[in-house]
Order: C-alpha cells, then structure tokens, then sequence
C-alpha cells in the first residue's frame, strides 16, 4: 500500500514522502487503518518493520483532525521502557509535528526534574516518556491526564521486564476517560505478566500479528563461534571486526566493566577504527551524547550492555557482535535486530563459551529455525560444547524367592511401650504397714 492511499492529513503525507518512504510496512498496513477508525490495537511485530510510524501517524493525524477532549491535559501518551528508545520516538514526532503548531515534551529519568515540570505546564499536546519518571510526575501532580485521548505503550514487554508494572497500573488508572484509545506494541504476544494486564489495558482491541519474533530473519545472516576463554572472545572479536565490512558495528557485552575494557582494547588492536563504550550507570548526559555521536557517525564502533539493544533505528549499522550471549532469548533477537533495518543487509556473530551455554541451550529452543555454533578456521576452541548428561538406568526390582507350598506363618507385631504415659486399672486394694506400738521409757 503507499503513502498516497492513507485517508490522513495531506501535511502527514508530504512530510513522510519528504523522508523518502513511499511504500508501508506490513505493519503498518494492518495498524493505521484500524487505528484511524478509533480502534484499540494490540500489535507485535519483529524489529526494524516500522512500528514507530504505525501509532504517530493516527497520533498525530487525530490532533489536526479532532477536536480535544480537554482544554489543558495532553492528548497523546507514548511510553517506551529505556531513555534511548524514548529519546528516539520523541525526535520521530517532533519531527512529524514540524510546522503544526503542535507541542512535545520528553519526560524521562536523568533529566532535571524541575525544567519538566516547567514543560508539562505549558500543555504538550504530546508527551514521551518512561514510566517510572511520568508516574512520579503524575503522583506530584505536575500534570494530569484524565482527557488524555490516546495512551500508546512501545515495547509494553520490556516494560513489564523491567518492573514498571505498577507505573503502568497508575498511568492507566489516571487516564480515565471513556473515549480514550490504546495502542500496545510488543515484540511478542507470549508473555505471561503481559497477557495478564491486556484486559484492563484495551478494549476489544484489533490483533495484529506480523511475522514470528522467533522466526528467521531473512536480512540478517547469524553466525556462531565456539570460544574457550576470554583472551579467545578477545581474538574473536578483533578477527570479526577487522575482516568483515561494515559502515558501523555494536558489540554487545554482559558486564559493564567489560564495555569499558573491551572499548579500550579496541582501540590499541584496530588503529584504523574509533570506539567508544556505553553503560548503563554513566549520566543521563553521557548517555546521550555516545548516542548522537554513534548516530551521526562519529566513531565506528559502539562497545555497549544491552542499554542499546531495543529499539534503537541506525541505519548504518552493519554488524552486531555478542560477545557475551544474553541471558534472555528475547535479548537476542533485539540485541541482532539492530542491523538489517529497512531492507538493508546486516551480520550479526555471537560467541559461544561455557558459560553461555545455557543461554545459547534456551535460546535454541525458543527460536523457530536451526543455530548451531562452529568452529573458527583460523581461531578453534577446545570447547565444543556441553553434551546433555546421560539419564540414569532404573534400578531393577528386587525379585524375592518363592514362597510357595510353604505355610506362611503369622507375623508377631511389637507394640511399642509408651513410657511418658498412664493407664488407668482401676481401684487395687493397698495393704498399710503395721505401725510398731509405743514403747515405754525407761527411767
């Protein structure tokens, strides 16, 4: 379906072609439409299919065509569960409300609490947020939102992962009104604590369903390798980023620290590539700034944990490293899903060690296609792998000898003897001692 054929705002038509998009995704195909009409949508789709789009287009099409269902509370929600994904969804809006005499906001943890209640007061029409950082503002009463229109959660997965359950609970609860719509994203519908809340979240809600998160994605070629050692990973890693071509490159790591050693590591080994680590305890600010410089293509290689592993849109990433498997295989497909967007071709090499292999074990039984990790040709592991131990052989029952054309004889049961009780027996006559007679004194 293209762009032209959306029954929207002619001014959201050109604005979308003027970023070159002329087609939609399938999701977003199977969304707007429904969306448009007022409709509560439960959607789940793989990464990098355009999601984004998918709930800003009805947002902001019903704020130039509707009227407000309240003078001064925000009209749009959107709830994403990291600042990174947050920041991103709020600079995609801002951009799509350009030149509408539309206001956004971005409320988020590690921002200057009181310059966002100063922005919430000038009534946003839009505002995205975190959870956590938006409960607080709603419980301070910095803003309301009982004539919020449209609630909109992104990642509603990672959210309840994250423990904002209870935020959600209170967001929901506060944004009251009858005529309001939900949009829910998630990577996957398989979830146990979010079917759990889907009731009181939407209202007869359409279901779309594009492709399986769990299914093979045909424009990331995946790549495992055997690793015995953390100086092997090491090897591994620059024999991968030195050999492959990529405009851009994240590895992901499960520590900290090893962002941190890794970044450095990188930058001694490969002098004609630049490098820079992101964690998660570093400054909001921090944050930030590695993430517009990653995004405009300042240095080449971003050495993360899984801060930047959802929902993040950059283009020029070509390859994804796992140099520590995630814990979660869920993690995985968002970890890979940063490469390959928007039909472009990416790699995504994962290594394998003892370790990780339990992580990699649940993961190959979550996936809907065949992985299996290989030995490098120039870099082979003396690891190879765990094999499943061996069930243990049921003993064999005792069998007794026969016993027959023998009279059995009864079996003498011993009753224990209960010493810390009585027993009543009855009255039993008792016979006194005769008492001797007194004997006289002799004088």
């Amino acid at each position: 379906m293209l762009i032209t054929d959306l029954p929207v705002h002619h001014t959201l038509i050109s604005r979308i072609e003027d970023k070159g998009f002329t087609e939609l995704t399938e999701v977003q195909e199977k969304t707007i439409l429904p969306a448009l009409l007022g409709k509560d949508i439960i959607a789940s789709s793989k990464t990098g299919s355009g999601k984004t789009l998918a709930f800003l287009i009805p947002a902001v099409h019903r704020l130039l065509t509707q009227k407000a269902l309240s003078r001064q509370d925000p009209r749009i929600l959107i709830l994403a569960p990291t600042r990174e994904l947050a920041k991103q969804v709020f600079g995609e809006a801002k951009w799509l409300c350009q030149k509408k005499n539309l206001a956004t906001a971005l409320i988020v943890g590690g921002d200057n609490y009181n310059d966002q209640t100063k922005a919430l007061r000038r009534n946003p029409h839009i505002i995205v947020g975190t959870p956590g950082r938006v409960a607080d503002h709603l419980e301070d009463k910095s803003f309301f939102i009982n004539g919020l229109e449209m609630l909109i959660f992104d990642e509603a997965d990672r959210m309840l992962d994250l423990g904002f359950a209870q935020a959600l609970n209170m967001i929901n609860g506060k944004a009251d009104h009858r005529k309001r719509q939900t949009m829910l994203f998630s990577a996957t519908m398989d979830h146990v604590e979010l079917n759990h809340v889907l009731d009181s979240l939407l209202k007869a809600p359409v279901r779309v369903a594009v492709g399986s998160a769990t299914a093979e994605h045909t424009d990331i070629s995946q790549t495992l390798y055997f690793a015995e050692s953390i100086e092997h990973k090491d090897a591994l890693l620059c024999d991968q980023l030195t050999n492959n071509s990529y405009n851009q490159a994240i590895v992901f790591t499960a520590t900290r620290d090893d962002a941190e050693r890794l970044s450095t590591m990188l930058g001694e080994s490969l002098p004609t590539r630049t490098s820079q680590p992101l964690r998660g305890d570093y400054a909001q600010s921090k944050r930030s700034l590695v993430m517009n410089e990653f995004a405009r293509g300042q240095f080449d290689i971003l050495v993360t944990t899984d801060v930047a592993s959802r929902g993040l849109d950059l283009s020029k990433v070509g390859l994804v490293i796992n140099y520590d498997m995630p814990k979660h295989p869920e993690e995985y497909i968002h970890r890979i899903g940063r490469t390959g967007r928007a039909g472009n071709q990416g790699a995504a090499v994962s290594f394998v060690g003892k370790r990780d292999w339990q992580s990699f074990s649940a993961l190959k039984q979550q996936l809907a296609y065949p992985l299996e990790p290989q030995q490098h040709e120039s870099l082979p592991s003396k690891f190879s792998g765990i094999k499943p131990k061996p069930a243990k052989p049921k003993k064999a029952a005792i069998k007794h000898k026969s016993t027959e054309g023998k009279s059995e004889q009864p079996v003498k049961k011993t009753q224990r003897v209960r010493t810390m009780t009585g027993e009543d027996i009855g009255h039993m006559p008792m016979r006194k001692k005769a008492t001797p007679p007194p004997q006289d004194e002799e004088e």
